[in-house]
């Protein structure tokens, strides 16, 4: 690797124009990388098997919502005609709810103090407009670093998006710092689009990201700390021989991007790959590189899934099957599984798959070939998209960032001044007890926030029942909760063919004989808003008990122009467990994790009523035949510090 670049020698430079500009068909002379045909990957993608994804009210009362202070609703012109982002070449980035007529839900009359409550308190996001995808997490002397895709113009997604840039010591309490990367070159013009950053064994920092051309293509580019010495990297300069890779042929040209943190081969190269797709076959290309500049694509692929589409935000790293820490990027050997993960373009949604690597034939293979990338596990069943890995050598952890996207109506976005935030960060460990899942599970930090507990011991939840939890306000919580279904009701039930689903199961107002039952957070006084998070078990035809861990948005808010859906999955419980839950509670934002982390959902809820000293907390029962005992832990959460600038900052 040549030394670092610094700030003196290849300063930044206004945007070329006119002739000057090079064009995609004719890349730069110092442009090295050698390019490969990727025919063979159509024959590797005919034979990759596709398989099938597995697929009365809520005896609640309600009540007659009151009047809601009019607001001003901004022009026509402000309304979405097309998604965002899509013509551009990347994911959808405006939220698009089922279609129930010809016509779109009415714009509900938001007013401010509703919206105002919908701004979180502890999840990460800037003081103000549009943010979505995490970039190149990193510790690094001291400090935790998120870069992140951020509109400076606005609460909406836009062609010139730059990377945002906070530092913090604690993945909790963030400073904001000036935007580290902007639309300044012919090769990212159009966005300084999602990245990854690689820390080299000498400690240089090399952040490889994708930018959209003059011309719209996708190209990856190489930039470096302007003073590494600076334990805040608030300058960043981009390397002159920029980009160091273009789409190979066969490939579109929007359809070539997200790099990963690069790992170490056998024979001392740094290997990554980019997310692609060949008709519907996603692909993640390989490329070796000694230098970061120069750059060869390796014969085949890392892996490849028909009929999965465009893949994104790509990551690939190793875990433990034994230790609990995690490991970093480039470590291999006996004992360790590799996880390859791609957010979905079609669906937009984030599959991961555990499986093995082979470092020398540069191939990848999962364990099971039925929860292959994108057609099996789910890092979250809710609202999360485009996450992020990255190795934190301060604690020895794996950490998980992702991006949690509005759910609500653009109009309320740009009223707000803002929209999406990040989730909490997340550590990840490989599943011993099961052997083939993920855990995922808040950074220990997150603890700090935590103060005024109460305690709920054996609480036992008859058959139609509700139970109210007396707490001063659920806008900001931190619930622990564990809950026992008698013996009796579990020997008693018959067996059945039932087939059940979250997403078309009636929700929390479905009855079954085990189920649903669990908990109704932001819920006003008379229940007529509420978002249960809940269990559900069914009993099979041959004896067998499976559980469904869901989330209910149905009557989550009386609004009319926000996500209404039933998210969830099922989750592995082992004889002899408890189920088990954590929800995070931070006004409009909720993520939920159930029997440690093996089942994941994060909500975006948006009432008009059950917000501040409003939102109440209820355990209840659905079910028809079970008795359910309950042992709860629930916190107030403080609000995270935020500042801007470098106030208090030790340099």
């Amino acid at each position: 690797m040549e030394d670092p670049i610094t700030k003196s020698q290849y300063p930044y430079t206004h945007l070329p124009d006119g002739e000057n500009v090079p064009s995609y068909a004719a890349p730069p002379a110092d442009q090295h990388s050698r390019r490969r045909s990727l025919t063979f990957v159509v024959s590797i993608s005919a034979i990759l098997a596709v398989c099938l994804i597995m697929s009365t009210m809520f005896l609640f009362p309600t009540s007659d919502y009151g009047a809601v202070e009019k607001s001003t609703v901004l022009p026509e012109e402000t309304v979405e005609v097309e998604p965002r982002g899509v013509a551009e070449g990347v994911s959808m980035k405006s939220f698009r709810r089922p279609s129930l007529g010809a016509e779109p839900p009415a714009n509900y009359p938001w007013n401010s103090n509703v919206l105002s409550w919908q701004r979180s308190s502890f999840h990460f996001q800037p003081n103000q407009n549009w943010m979505n995808d995490p970039n190149g997490p990193l510790f690094y002397k001291g400090w935790y670093h998120l870069f992140y895709q951020y509109n400076p113009d606005g609460a909406i997604w836009g062609d010139k998006i730059v990377w945002g840039h906070a530092v913090s010591s604690d993945l909790i309490h963030w400073n904001h710092l000036p935007v580290a990367m902007v639309t300044d070159q012919w090769y990212d013009v159009n966005g300084v689009w999602t990245g990854s950053a690689t820390i080299l064994p000498d400690g240089q920092i090399v952040m490889l990201y994708t930018g959209s051309t003059n011309e719209s293509v996708q190209v990856q580019n190489l930039a470096y700390p302007a003073d590494p010495s600076d334990p805040l990297l608030v300058e960043w300069v981009k390397y002159p021989g920029n980009p160091v890779l273009v789409p190979p042929p066969g490939i579109d040209f929007k359809d070539f991007r997200d790099p990963t943190t690069a790992w170490r081969t056998p024979e001392g190269k740094w290997r990554l790959i980019i997310g692609s797709k060949l008709n519907k076959t996603g692909i993640s290309l390989v490329y070796d590189t000694v230098d970061f500049k120069k750059f060869t694509l390796l014969d085949g692929v890392l892996h490849a899934v028909h009929g999965t589409g465009m893949w994104e935000c790509v990551d690939f790293y190793p875990v433990s099957k034994f230790g609990e820490n995690g490991l970093d990027t480039s470590f291999n050997g006996n004992g360790v599984k590799h996880v390859m993960k791609a957010s979905l373009d079609d669906d937009r949604n984030d599959y991961y798959a555990i499986g093995t690597y082979d470092s020398v034939l540069g191939t990848w293979v999962p364990d099971n070939p039925e929860l292959d990338v994108g057609i099996g596990l789910r890092y979250d069943y809710g609202i999360y998209y485009a996450s992020k890995t990255f190795y934190d050598s301060n604690k020895k952890r794996r950490v998980l960032w992702s991006w949690i996207k509005e759910t609500d109506s653009e109009i309320s976005d740009v009223r707000k001044g803002w929209a999406s935030v990040q989730g909490i960060p997340r550590t990840i460990l490989f599943d011993h007890k099961t052997g083939s899942n993920l855990l995922q599970w808040p950074v220990e930090e997150v603890n700090k926030l935590r103060s005024n507990k109460t305690v709920f011991e054996n609480v036992e939840i008859n058959a139609g029942a509700v139970v109210p939890l007396e707490i001063s306000s659920g806008s900001q919580l931190d619930i622990t909760a564990e809950f026992e279904v008698d013996k009796e009701s579990l020997e008693r039930v018959q067996k059945t063919n039932e087939v059940y689903e979250c997403k078309n199961s009636g929700g929390a107002s479905g009855r079954g004989a085990l189920g649903p039952f669990g908990l109704l957070i932001l819920a006003d006084k008379d229940r007529s808003e509420q978002t249960p998070i809940y269990f559900y078990i069914a009993k099979g035809s041959d004896g067998n008990l499976k559980t469904f861990f869901c989330a209910d948005h149905t009557r989550s808010s009386e609004a009319t122009d926000v996500d209404k859906e039933i998210y969830g999955s099922t989750v592995p419980v082992l004889r002899g467990e408890k189920l088990t839950v954590r929800i995070l509670v931070d006004h409009s934002i909720v993520e939920s994790f159930s029997q440690g982390g093996r089942t994941c959902i994060t909500s975006r809820v948006y009432p008009t009523k059950a917000i501040y000293s409003n939102a109440k907390v209820f355990l209840f029962n659905n079910a028809t035949e079970a008795k359910i005992t309950a042992s709860l832990n629930i916190w107030q959460m403080n609000t995270a510090q935020r500042q801007t600038g470098f106030t208090n900052l030790v340099m």
